[in-house]
């Protein structure tokens, strides 16, 4: 990979006849980078396409290419990239129905609006892992057939199809109606033993996929309620961790998961808007961070209750729902409490009335200020007033402030001692001046954001490009203040030509 190539292939200031170089030239890392280009046009894309075929999925999914620009026997990525988006044609499929590599049939089966023949032929595969793709992407009608496929793949794909019919998938988790499968991919010897706890077994009645496809259909949305709520009391953790993120069980059967043992089935749970209330507060004592943690992101959480859990570890430190739908009294109440940790959670709105903001911009205690320091309105005199009364414990949350201003900014990575998160959001803000990010150079992780800044000095620019640090030379490359001169000499000098 050549860095200095890549970020100029990504430099949106680069001109049209230096893409078209670099097109001509393009390994896999620089097409990458130049299939995500805005302004690119299609025929850049098309040349594009067939020096690199990896690049299709990027170019399709963008628009760059069509039907018309694709030759699906020279070009089959691209082809069944376009069929992926449904926008590739009939007979394409049915030649990749038929192509001899299994990978792409596979590929064909996971494409949506496949004709009626097409799915036939996939749902006749030889090859398992094709039909089992058809299976967890298909029509409701297609699974319901494949729902009593032999193979036991199969019909664990079914199970996690969301378009399965629910009478189907309740029929997946007891096997009741449905045939007996022959084999699955544990004795056909396919399966690959994994390297974490759980391992594949089958002793003739294929009970790992067993277990998985009644897995799949018990996170399955689309699996009935009623087929479900008697797996509140499973000893397996499995079975019991998909019950409590669904919102449609009886109240007493997020009870029973209430007295889960493990911490993640209650913080799946704590989470949950469709918990009772008597169920919120009893886990607002519960012993476990998680649990406490979750629960604060429950967005139907009592005002009261959330205000209780504040000062759990990191709970404060990002806008909680319920805080979000604050009504303007609440936003009040909050701001006014006696408790830090729970203006802390108020000042995480970024829409608080000035006379709200204003009054958190002014609070005595610096977690506070932190949370309030990045809220756009703030004034010079504000920001720097937090910066003096508390210095480095604010000074990283004041240079993220939107408003901060140019003067601000190179006052921040002057200070001393040194803050190394200033250096960083300094380097990646737009009102940051070239003084401010010569400093940042000096940072060795704000270095490779500050070498992309392009109010950095044009020289300097040109000076990382032969940094030792490829990401910083790459980011100098991308910089669209890289002197057009020095963009030319590079392509030249790199590509020959």
């Amino acid at each position: 990979m050549d860095p200095v190539l890549c970020g100029l292939a990504a430099n949106p200031a680069l001109p049209v006849e230096l893409v078209d170089r670099l097109i001509a030239v393009a390994d896999e890392y620089i097409a990458a980078d130049l299939a995500d280009r805005e302004g690119l046009s299609r025929a850049q894309a098309v040349t594009l396409a067939s020096r690199v075929e990896e690049t299709v999925v990027t170019l399709v999914g963008r628009g760059l290419l069509t039907a018309d620009d694709i030759d699906p026997v020279a070009q089959p990525l691209a082809a069944l990239a376009l069929l992926a988006e449904g926008t590739g044609r009939p007979e394409w499929a049915r030649l990749f129905a038929a192509d001899p590599d299994a990978e792409r049939r596979e590929k064909l089966a996971a494409c949506p609006g496949l004709p009626p023949d097409v799915m036939e032929t996939l749902a006749a595969d030889s090859n398992v892992r094709v039909v089992a793709e058809l299976g967890l992407w298909t029509t409701a009608d297609m699974a319901v057939r494949l729902a009593g496929h032999p193979h036991a793949e199969v019909r664990r794909a079914v199970a996690a199809n969301e378009a399965t019919p629910p009478a189907v998938l309740a029929a997946l988790i007891t096997g009741e109606g449905l045939p007996a499968a022959r084999w699955c991919l544990v004795c056909d010897g396919e399966e690959t033993p994994s390297p974490d706890l759980w391992e594949p077994s089958c002793d003739g009645s294929h009970e790992s996929t067993v277990d998985q496809t009644r897995q799949a259909a018990l996170w399955n949305p689309a699996t009935p309620a009623e087929a479900v709520i008697g797996f509140a009391d499973d000893p397996s953790m499995q079975l019991r961790w998909p019950l409590a993120i669904r919102p449609d069980l009886p109240p007493e059967t997020y009870e029973r998961l209430a007295d889960s043992p493990e911490p993640v089935v209650r913080a799946a749970l704590a989470e949950n808007p469709a918990i009772p209330d008597h169920l919120v507060r009893a886990l607002a004592t519960d012993p476990s961070l998680d649990v406490r943690r979750n629960l604060a992101a429950n967005p139907h959480v009592p005002l009261e209750v959330l205000t209780s859990l504040a000062g759990a570890a990191k709970v404060a430190q990002t806008l909680l729902p319920r805080i979000a739908a604050a009504s303007p009294a609440e936003v009040g109440e909050l701001a006014n409490s006696p408790d830090p940790a729970v203006r802390m959670l108020v000042a995480q709105r970024r829409d608080l009335p000035a006379e709200i903001r204003d009054m958190l911009a002014a609070d005595a205690d610096a977690k506070v200020l932190k949370s309030i320091a990045p809220h756009p309105g703030l004034s010079e005199a504000q920001l720097r007033a937090m910066a003096d009364r508390h210095g480095v414990r604010v000074l990283a949350k004041v240079a993220t402030n939107p408003d901060a201003s140019p003067a601000l900014l190179e006052t921040l990575t002057q200070h001393q001692p040194p803050v190394q998160k200033v250096f960083r959001e300094v380097a990646q803000h737009s009102n940051a001046t070239a003084t401010a990010l010569l400093a940042c150079l000096r940072d060795h992780q704000a270095r490779r954001i500050a070498a992309g800044h392009p109010s950095l000095p044009s020289q300097t620019i040109t000076d990382l490009l032969a940094d030792e640090d490829w990401q910083v030379a790459e980011s100098a490359a991308a910089n669209p203040s890289l002197p057009l001169a020095s963009m030319s000499k590079l392509v030249v000098h790199q590509t020959g030509h």
